[in-house]
């Protein structure tokens, strides 16, 4: 069921015309099925299952906008494939439903009886003459002149008139770029699309329509800006004489309004008590109308106060004709007699007959008196809209706020007393009312009652079956309720949440979807001081991103600029990464946008936004990527950022240099940690090669036995010991030492006296043929390759220039530790040679 326009089965019945409960009973004629429990009549203020958050795509200017109420909305340049086409025009029968949705709603109850608008027929013609010949004209009169009615009659007559038709729109708290995109989305079918001032201008010229205005609140330049942007149109302009006059040199004609004469106020009391009046009553309206200057509003109200006189000279019989004076229908019950009645609507048969005419002063403020005899109901929605500043609640919200499921019919009551006059597509306090209320009293517990409907309004704005557009239609209820209690806001208790912010949070989104900006922006400043108000510093950091959003989608960058940032620190304090990366992506495209550098915010928690999506713009000037701001570091208390004058961007991507420094020296250290590491394994590896580890050298054959022969050891057997001999050679140590191990460094020396074999080629002479054949040796002394030997002798003896000859046989081979092996037959070029000493055995020694 729709809240606003109930159809038929919002009263129980279907479009069949038959009830609901007895189609759950008996499944609409066939098999009977269980009936479901009835929903709570009360409203529930509490938190309910979260639903899923309402994401809408805009397109604004250059900007493609996503309204996200949950981590704030998010902004980007608009793709092409994304970018709407031009606007068409509505047919005439879209324009008649879209005029029909925004007038305001008829009554609930019974049908009220039309008063005709007396004395206004010259006036009438001459303002549809005005504009057939497409004139501007506006109409001043003071608040209760008529002048509404007459308005509405005059776009009747104009319907005809131009290729557009006729356009109503709502001058109140309404500002001329408020009226030009008003006038825009009349005739235009865009939804979803908010152009831009240029492109609204260039727009909006081609419309050629009555255009009627009414309660405007601005003359003069913003008047004269307003019908320069559309030359195609004629305007019908509605205002009080408080309002600033059109310039001097505009074209707009002046039609004043003035109020009845006595005739027309006779008139008006007659058709509203439906009968003719009597001599006191006639010169009671003439006093009246001396005392009210004619206005047909106070003459309105003087009927309903005749109206309620008869009511109370009717028979004590007809109790039900006094139930809507009494404090409600539920309250009569087991009332015994009229003494029964509430004070305030007590009566009795002889004062009712003759009950006086009420006071010249009670007539010229008919208010309080009026309300003293409705319902309780009907006063109920009185206090809500003194609370609200005037404001009436729709009444499809009447039964939730006041608790009774037939409040909706005050609002009748309170139109057939001339209390509330309709104002664009809602019904506001008539002139006058709200002052005279208040002074009766109703204003006692404003603040309960505006924290009231702040809490319906709240509940209501969020519920995922209300549209933006139906949000919009309440835009100034649900902004009243949220400036009344937003100086009242304190921190909420735990597990409770502020209602302002609550209220804000919901309608904030929904004017931005709704392409309302105007009330958009109003929802966000006053949430965000109820945010600091209330502790609430998320919410705060929210509010204020929105209203960057809002100033960049305007093209205020400083504004933009100032806001993201204060934002950015807010949820900096939070650790908010989501909020964080869509305040910085906002802030990078301001910087964009203006040319400027980033700010130099604090790097602290820069690594905390790695999981988050990463972006970046290229600048158009400098063609290089423009890196995303730093995120502030985490405080307790509000940050204060400084601001830092912007520097040029370098011509090359100075970030792309820094990151390729930053990867090469990744790179290298990457590069060195691999080579060590291969280092120690490939040493590990190859450490069990050493020569000089004695464990290698063990063999299952000794490498020296102990001769019967000779009597000593030798690796050569065969060899005998002579004066001619070059003796042993051994390569190694025979003597273990005290260890019992080889190779270590307590192994004794070999004797000084014992012969080192000789390296030189020494010459023999054969018995055959006196030949001479080269017997190779090798020497552990110097030698051009290294020893093998871990412990060569030092007591070789000096090297001799002259060689000695060698007793060897040629035959017999030599040992030698050369690491290059035995020498081969052939000779061998000798450089040096040593003689052995005076025991005649003589050794040479060879370098080769």
């Amino acid at each position: 069921m729709d809240p606003i326009n109930p159809g038929p089965e919002g009263y129980g019945h279907d479009d069949g015309g038959a009830s609901r409960s007895s189609l759950f009973e008996t499944g609409g004629g066939s098999t009977p099925r269980q009936r479901p429990p009835r929903e709570s009549l009360t409203t529930d203020f509490g938190q309910s299952a979260t639903a899923a958050a309402r994401v809408t795509r805009l397109v604004s200017g250059e900007f493609l906008l996503t309204v996200n109420p949950v981590d704030g909305s998010e902004i980007e340049p608009c793709p092409p494939t994304e970018r709407p086409a031009r606007p068409e025009k509505r047919t005439a029968a879209e324009r008649a439903d879209y005029e029909r949705a925004a007038r305001p709603p008829v009554p609930a109850g019974p049908a009220r009886p039309e008063l005709p608008l007396l004395e206004r027929q010259d006036d009438r013609e001459r303002l549809v003459r005005l504009l057939a010949r497409g004139r501007s004209v506006r109409l001043t009169g003071p608040a209760g002149s008529g002048r509404t009615a007459l308005l509405d009659l005059v776009a009747d007559d104009c319907s005809d008139l131009a290729p557009d038709g006729v356009v109503r729109l709502d001058g109140f708290h309404r500002t001329p770029d408020d009226l030009l995109r008003d006038l825009f989305h009349a005739v235009y079918k865009a939804p979803a699309h908010r152009p831009v001032h240029d492109e609204l201008l260039e727009l909006v010229r081609d419309i050629g329509a009555v255009v009627v205005i009414d309660d405007i609140e601005f003359g003069g330049a913003g008047l004269d800006e307003l019908i320069d942007a559309t030359p195609e149109c004629a305007f019908l302009i509605g205002a009080t004489p408080d309002v600033p006059a059109p310039a001097a040199d505009s074209a707009v004609e002046e039609v004043f309004l003035s109020g009845l004469e006595r005739a027309g106020g006779v008139d008006i009391l007659e058709r509203a008590v439906g009968r003719v009046l009597t001599e006191e009553e006639a010169n009671w309206a003439g006093d009246l109308w001396f005392e009210s200057e004619g206005l047909p509003l106070r003459f309105v109200q003087a009927g309903a106060l005749l109206r309620q006189r008869d009511q109370l000279r009717a028979s004590t019989g007809a109790v039900d004709e006094f139930g809507v004076f009494a404090a409600g229908l539920s309250d009569l019950a087991g009332l015994s007699g009229p003494s029964d009645l509430p004070a305030e609507a007590s009566f009795d048969t002889e004062a009712a007959e003759a009950s006086p005419l009420p006071s010249l002063g009670e007539a010229a403020a008919a208010a309080p008196l009026l309300a003293s005899r409705l319902s309780a109901s009907a006063r109920a929605t009185l206090r809500f809209a003194v609370a609200l500043g005037g404001e009436v609640p729709h009444q499809a919200h009447l039964p939730a706020l006041i608790g009774d499921t037939h409040a909706d019919a005050a609002l009748g009551e309170l139109a057939g007393c001339g209390l509330v006059s309709p104002v664009g597509s809602r019904y506001r306090l008539a002139a006058g009312v709200l002052q005279q209320l208040e002074a009766a009293g109703y204003a006692d517990g404003a603040t309960a009652q505006a924290l009231t409907a702040a809490q319906h309004y709240s509940w209501w704005a969020g519920h995922p079956s209300v549209t933006p557009e139906r949000v919009c239609a309440e835009a100034d209820a649900v902004l009243a309720a949220l400036t009344a209690v937003v100086p009242a806001t304190v921190p909420p208790k735990e597990d409770e949440e502020s209602t302002p912010v609550r209220l804000a949070r919901t309608a904030a989104p929904a004017f931005a979807a709704g392409l309302r900006w105007s009330a958009w922006e109003r929802a966000l400043r006053a949430g965000a001081e109820a945010a600091r108000l209330s502790g609430e510093v998320g919410d705060q950091a929210y509010f204020h991103h929105e209203l960057g959003i809002l100033a960049l989608c305007g093209d205020q960058l400083d504004r933009a600029r100032a806001e993201l940032e204060a934002s950015l620190g807010l949820r900096g304090a939070l650790s908010d990464k989501r909020g964080t990366t869509a305040g910085r992506r906002a802030l990078a495209l301001v910087a964009d946008r203006s040319g400027d550098a980033l700010p130099a915010l604090a790097a602290t928690a820069a690594d905390e936004t790695t999981d988050a999506r990463h972006e970046g713009f290229m600048s158009p000037a400098g063609g290089g990527t423009t890196p995303f701001p730093a995120v502030h570091s985490p405080v307790l208390d509000t940050i204060v950022t400084p601001r830092v004058p912007a520097e040029p961007a370098p011509a090359q991507g100075g970030g792309l240099v820094r990151m390729a420094r930053r990867n090469l020296v990744g790179v290298g250290a990457g590069v060195l940690l691999t080579a060590v590491l291969g280092t120690v394994v490939g040493l590990g590896m190859t450490s069990q090669d050493n020569a000089d580890n004695p464990s290698n050298n063990v063999s299952v054959n000794p490498s020296a036995s102990e001769g019967t022969g000779d009597g000593s050891l030798g690796a050569d057997p065969g060899q005998t010991s002579g004066a001619g001999d070059t003796g042993t050679a051994t390569s190694k140590p025979t003597n273990p030492g005290p260890d019992g191990t080889l190779g270590t460094s307590d192994d004794p020396s070999a004797p000084s006296d014992t012969p080192t074999p000789s390296a030189s080629a020494t010459g023999t002479k054969g018995s055959s043929g006196g030949g001479t054949t080269h017997s190779p040796s090798a020497s552990p002394s110097k030698s051009a390759s290294p020893s093998p030997s871990p412990s060569p002798s030092k007591s070789s003896p000096p090297p001799s220039e002259s060689p000695s000859p060698s007793p060897s046989p040629s035959s017999t081979p030599s040992t030698t530790n050369s690491a290059s092996g035995p020498a081969s037959n052939s000779p061998s070029v000798t450089t040096s040679s040593a003689s052995q000493g005076s025991d005649g055995g003589a050794s040479t020694g060879t370098l080769i």
